[in-house]
């Protein structure tokens, strides 16, 4: 007897409409930070993030230049190779390779304002041909150090509450406010007009037309007010005959920097410490910057994460003094942007990281950014450092000042990095390395801050009281 056909009920069934419904859901859950926008999104976006980062990007190589007297061509260098290591370092935090290194956030990394103090520091200890040198070699320890602390730091975070990096980055805004008041009358101060009225005069109108952008611009055009400063300031300057145009005559339209162009590292030790203090700050703002960041992404920055990041900090840090690059570490205007913005895509940050790349391969756009005179400089930089200071203020205010041995703390640390300012000669009797570390404001009210906050919140402390947590400034 035949058997009877199998009814549609035993036939296997085919795939069901809810996988594609899941795959649909899957391509909705990719997180912001790993979207890809459209090409009409992704770069308007990462041009807010250049202009947010530009004018930091290049300040520490105009004024370490200036400090030790390179000339036009050589300040174009200094220019191109921050440029050049921000973009690597940017591309690799961002893109990063999965497990090793990078936080793969939209997090921007660059040469930091916060080692330029400690930098001239060693530059005024050092004779001319040998400042550049003894700069790089204490950069390159100073990121090998990073390295090798990086994957414990999460447990010496405590070390440096709110408490401490607040001091430490009070005293960067404080420590280089000499610096632009100088640039505004002139920088040389052999020369016959140094603080004559047309210097003065150029710096007052940089600031004024910074402010009123500030005052009445919106959105992106307040976003770059720094920038336009800079630009209308140079403008101006130009019918008087104060921009010099040389630069942009002997500068090549596209190279590559050349390694050690500058001579080869010199390794000396009060240099070397002076910034392994400093590169412990940049970790903490570093840290502080992810933790931030990763707030405002929704994607938690833990210990992985944290170390990936600073392992990226340190790799751009001992590498790019091979090139002519300075210590590097987080750009917290960039966070600021992401926050603004909303866009948490860290492929715009990427693009824009790229984009440094490509500024840096082309020395004859460097050489654009040295023709801003000095005066100019000096009237954005009132505002530049001097809110550098505020964001240390700001962050001292969340580090529980209503505590009578916190603001002894603070006090006495401050008290200890403004010393170098008020009386500059305090420690000529001391022994060359102490000069050179208590000799930078920074580094002595950090060190002053550390050993405080050990004294006061660790030392003989059963419960281990300590300042509040880490927060991004």
């Amino acid at each position: 007897m035949a058997q009877p056909a199998k009814g549609p009920a035993e036939v296997p069934c085919s795939t069901p409409p809810v996988h594609t419904e899941d795959a649909v859901t899957a391509v909705a859950s990719v997180h912001p930070v790993d979207e890809k926008l459209p090409v009409a999104r992704l770069f308007p976006a990462a041009l807010q993030h250049i202009a947010a980062m530009y004018a930091g990007v290049v300040t520490p190589p105009l004024i370490i230049g200036q400090a030790c007297g390179l000339d036009l061509a050589a300040r174009t260098r200094l220019i191109a190779a921050s440029l050049l290591i921000a973009g690597v370092a940017t591309v690799l935090q961002t893109i990063g390779v999965k497990g090793f290194v990078g936080n793969r956030l939209p997090f921007v990394n660059a040469a930091s304002s916060a080692g330029i103090a400690p930098i001239l520091a060693i530059a005024e200890t050092n004779s001319k041909g040998h400042q550049l040198p003894a700069v790089y070699g204490a950069v390159m320890v100073a990121g090998a150090f990073c390295l090798a602390v990086g994957p414990f730091f999460g447990r010496l975070l405590r070390f440096f509450p709110p408490l401490v990096t607040g001091v430490v980055i009070t005293l960067i805004g404080v420590t280089l406010m000499p610096v632009p008041v100088s640039w505004a009358q002139g920088g040389d101060k052999t020369a016959a007009d140094f603080g004559a009225m047309h210097n003065l005069a150029l710096a007052g109108f940089t600031l004024a037309v910074i402010l009123l952008i500030q005052r009445f611009g919106r959105g992106f055009v307040k976003q770059v007010a720094l920038l336009l400063g800079l630009l209308v300031g140079t403008l101006a300057a130009v019918p008087f005959g104060m921009a010099d145009f040389g630069a942009l005559k002997s500068a090549p339209v596209a190279a590559l920097p050349t390694p050690f162009a500058f001579g080869a590292p010199a390794f000396q030790p009060a240099a070397v410490l002076s910034l392994c203090i400093v590169m412990l700050v940049l970790m903490t703002e570093s840290s502080a910057g992810m933790l931030a960041l990763g707030e405002i992404c929704g994607r938690r920055t833990d210990a992985r994460t944290l170390t990936r990041g600073l392992r990226t900090d340190g790799i751009a840090t001992l590498l790019g003094p091979v090139f002519g690059g300075f210590p590097t570490s987080a750009f917290a205007q960039n966070v600021g942007v992401v926050s603004l913005t909303r866009v948490r895509s860290r492929y715009v940050v990427a693009v824009a990281g790229g984009a440094l790349l490509v500024l840096g391969a082309f020395p004859v756009l460097g050489a654009v950014v040295s023709l801003v005179p000095l005066p100019v400089l000096g009237g954005a930089g009132i505002v530049l450092f001097g809110s550098i200071a505020v964001s240390g203020i700001r962050t001292l205010s969340e580090a529980g000042l209503d505590d009578s041995s916190n603001i002894v703390l603070v006090a006495v640390a401050l008290g200890a990095g403004i010393i170098p300012l008020a009386a500059p000669a305090f420690y000529a009797g001391f022994p060359a390395w102490a000069q050179t570390v208590l000799g930078s404001g920074i580094s002595a009210g950090a060190l002053a801050a550390v050993l405080l906050n050990l004294f006061f919140h660790h030392l003989g402390t059963r419960s281990g009281r300590t300042a509040p947590a880490l927060k991004s400034s």
